[in-house]
């Protein structure tokens, strides 16, 4: 059974697909309540579940109980700093993911999808020791 089309979960999408940052469930609540004065917390995340579900937003775990999201865009992956939370997306065409690529299809495995988060100290946090 179909998801009926919902004017929030419309919207969502839209702010999400402006955004070329990773943003949290909250950020989206508080940027949308002046559109959506009745809007909840619950509804966002409820409307972020249909949207992953349906392939058109990506959900980043943070930390263990914070979540991040994005549009759907090209493939792409990821760089998590360890100690500000910064995202910071790394180019899918870099010469090691064509590689892996490769070596999978060799193999005869079908790549349908490549997600890659590497995590650690970004170059700002690094320079602030």
């Amino acid at each position: 059974m179909g998801t009926r089309n919902s004017l929030q979960r419309n919207r969502i999408l839209q702010l999400l697909q402006a955004e070329r940052v990773h943003v949290s469930a909250s950020w989206i609540h508080d940027t949308l309540r002046m559109e959506f004065p009745r809007i909840s917390l619950g509804n966002v995340y409820r409307n972020l579940q249909i949207l992953v579900d349906q392939g058109s937003v990506h959900r980043l775990p943070l930390a263990k109980d914070h979540h991040v999201f994005e549009a759907v865009r090209e493939d792409h992956h990821h760089f998590i700093c360890d100690q500000c939370g910064a995202i910071i997306d790394i180019d899918p065409n870099a010469p090691v993911f064509a590689t892996v690529n490769q070596s999978l299809r060799e193999q005869k495995h079908e790549v349908k999808q490549v997600s890659l988060e590497v995590r650690g100290i970004c170059s700002a946090c690094r320079q602030t020791k």
